[in-house]
């Protein structure tokens, strides 16, 4: 029988080797194989985010709710955050502040078990509504009912100015966070949607007590660019250059590092949550390995596209995303300037 498997292994090489020719290569990474056995899956190193440990540095980043196959989808995701060890963020929850009709997409604290974080969700118009009307005890409920550890604030100007429908942001975001941050003891992380934000933003926000900031930086889903495709063809062709601004997560790591250099004790946040066009494991051990704060990488749509059907499936995108860590923190280091 061994015979046999050398026989077609090899086989396979000689039939496969034409296909398996270098074309690029990723130069970020120093390979240095001569220094370690295979990976085990302690090799991974455990991260804690809101006081809850992860077991990979990977966040699902805010999902879904309210449509037909959220409730699946949000179900398969919680069980593989529990399974493999990850955090995750909600879709937004306005849909449920008020109304429990589909409170059930967002339910989810049951799959995912007790030890692990998760965060409700809702945008910087919906805080800021809130704080004018003086209604803070819906946050509170809120989070009560989805049996969330915090909540995070989604920023996002640019898709709520392109919106047909859109709401109208009155005040500085920054400003409606700290009046929120005044007003509340609850776990905050704020992230933006599709564009990032820049250096002044990051200076800013390290300074709150917030429990984490998450980029949602230029490169993943687009949420501008998503709007402008709601709208008639004369707007979209006219707007769509600002949809184009932005940064990306590598730019906006050296932001946050230039910004806690800067800080040094003035920064009350150390948590990073890197996400926007993170497309794989490298690009996420990367942005990790490169963070002076304590750092997870996150992606949405490649566990969406993987969550609507079996479990199964999302299961082994998990496994395969584990294993590829392994191999980046056993063989892989960061090429340096």
């Amino acid at each position: 029988m061994e015979t046999n498997l050398t026989s077609q292994r090899k086989k396979d090489h000689i039939d496969l080797a034409f296909l398996s020719q270098t074309v690029e290569r990723d130069t970020r990474f120093y390979y240095e194989p001569f220094l370690s056995a295979h990976p085990l899956n302690e090799s991974i190193p455990k991260t804690v985010i809101a006081g809850k440990t992860l077991s990979m540095p990977l966040w699902i980043s805010s999902m879904t709710g309210g449509t037909e196959k959220a409730g699946i989808i949000n179900k398969n995701l919680a069980k593989a955050c529990r399974e493999f060890g990850m955090g995750i963020g909600l879709g937004s929850c306005r849909i449920i502040l008020t109304d429990n009709a589909y409170l059930g997409d967002f339910n989810i604290r049951k799959y995912l078990g007790d030890d692990l974080p998760l965060f409700a969700n809702l945008g910087i118009a919906q805080v800021e509504e809130l704080l004018e009307k003086n209604k803070l005890e819906l946050i509170g409920e809120l989070i009560r009912k989805v049996e969330a550890d915090g909540l995070i604030i989604h920023v996002n100007p640019l898709q709520e100015w392109l919106q047909p429908e859109g709401d109208l942001i009155r005040f500085s975001p920054i400003d409606t966070i700290k009046r929120l941050l005044d007003k509340v003891d609850v776990k905050i992380i704020v992230k933006e949607v599709g564009q990032g934000f820049g250096p002044r933003s990051f200076r800013e926000l390290f300074q709150l007590p917030v429990e984490a900031i998450e980029f949602g930086a230029h490169g993943g889903t687009n949420f501008s660019a998503l709007e402008l495709h709601r709208q008639e063809e004369q707007t979209k062709n006219q707007l769509e250059p600002l949809a184009m601004i932005g940064h990306s997560a590598t730019e906006m790591m050296d932001y946050a590092n230039q910004a806690l250099d800067e800080l040094g004790s003035r920064a009350l946040c150390r948590n990073i949550i890197a996400s926007g066009g993170v497309k794989n494991f490298l690009d996420g051990y990367y942005l990790i390995r490169t963070s002076k704060a304590n750092s997870v990488y996150a992606q949405a749509s490649a566990f969406l596209k993987h969550a609507t059907g079996e479990y199964e499936q999302l299961k082994t995108y998990c496994e395969l995303q584990r294993k590829g860590l392994q191999t980046c923190y056993q063989y892989l280091e960061i090429k340096t300037a």
